[in-house]
C-alpha cells in the first residue's frame, strides 16, 4: 500500500521538481544593483521591461560595474515644420 502511494505521488512529484530545476530562469534587475550603483532601474532597463539598454549592456559586459560608462548625448530636438518660432519683440 505504501509503495503504491510513493510510486503514484512520488514519481510525478519528482519529475515536476526536476523539471523546475532544469528550466532556465530570467533574472530581473536586483535591488542590490540599485543600491550598489545608486541608479534607478530605468537607468539600465527601458520602462516596464527586463531588456537592457546601452547602460545595462555596459554594466553586464564590465563585470557589474558602470565605471567608465559615458551615456550617449541625446540629439537636440528639432523644431517641427508645423511649429512656428516664438515671436521676437521689435522696436
Amino acid at each position: 500500500m505504501l509503495a503504491r502511494i510513493v510510486t503514484t505521488v512520488g514519481a510525478p512529484l519528482g519529475i515536476l521538481v526536476l523539471g523546475l530545476m532544469l528550466v532556465p530562469q530570467d533574472t530581473p534587475a536586483k535591488p542590490d544593483y540599485t543600491r550598489r550603483t545608486r541608479k534607478d532601474c530605468e537607468f539600465c532597463h527601458p520602462p516596464n521591461s527586463r531588456l537592457l539598454n546601452d547602460a545595462g549592456k555596459y554594466y553586464q559586459e564590465h563585470k557589474n560595474s558602470l565605471a567608465g560608462y559615458k551615456p550617449k548625448e541625446e540629439a537636440p530636438k528639432q523644431q517641427s515644420k508645423d511649429t512656428k518660432p516664438a515671436p521676437t519683440k521689435s522696436k
